[in-house]
Formats: structure tokens, C-alpha cells, sequence
């Protein structure tokens, strides 16, 4: 008797196509959360999507007095590197919900 060895690729595919839509549908809750990040000790804060988009910036006014513009920039900077790092590391957690922790190329 001999065994096909495709016998169960039907299967495998069905749920390689379920995992695709479960993470489609992952990527897309997460595209609407939102996370932020601060610098300077919260003088500027920035927030971010689970689609990797800056939302929003917030500076305090009493940065602007200072009149330092290269520290204002240096503070946007790290505040955007900080909430981006945060929606990357929300993204991944959320993914690993439907892949079980594996690695899959292409996902974060």
C-alpha cells in the first residue's frame, strides 16, 4: 500500500491560510493601538501606531523658552526612536499570539 505523500497538503495549507488571515487581522488591531514615547523627562512626547506612524507630538512650552533648538531636536528624536521601538515591540508581542513565538521572515 502506498502512502501519498501530499496527502496531507491539503490540510497544511488550509492552515497556513487561517494563521495568514489571523495575523492580517493582528496587524490591523495593532495598526489602531497607539503607544508613546518621552524624552527629557517627559518635555516631549511623542506617539506612535502599531503601523509604525508618527500620530502626534507634544513639546512643553517651557522647552520653547530655552531657545535651544539642538536640544528640542535631540529630544524629538529619542522620544520618536523611543515610541517607535514601543509600537515595534507591541507589534511583535501581538504577534506572537497566532504564531507561538516562531520567528517567521517578514513579520516583526
Amino acid at each position: 500500500m502506498s502512502r501519498n505523500p501530499f496527502g496531507n497538503m491539503g490540510n497544511l495549507m488550509k492552515q497556513a491560510q487561517a494563521m495568514q488571515e489571523q495575523l492580517a487581522k493582528i496587524q490591523e488591531q495593532s495598526a489602531a493601538k497607539t503607544v508613546e514615547g518621552t524624552a527629557g523627562g517627559g518635555m516631549v512626547t511623542v506617539t506612535a501606531s502599531g503601523a509604525m506612524d508618527v500620530v502626534s507630538v507634544r513639546i512643553d512650552p517651557e522647552v520653547m523658552k530655552s531657545g535651544d533648538a539642538e536640544m528640542l531636536q535631540d529630544l524629538i528624536v529619542a522620544a520618536a526612536n523611543e515610541a517607535l521601538r514601543k509600537a515595534r515591540e507591541m507589534m511583535s508581542d501581538d504577534m506572537k499570539a497566532v504564531t507561538g513565538g516562531l520567528k517567521i521572515p517578514g513579520l516583526f
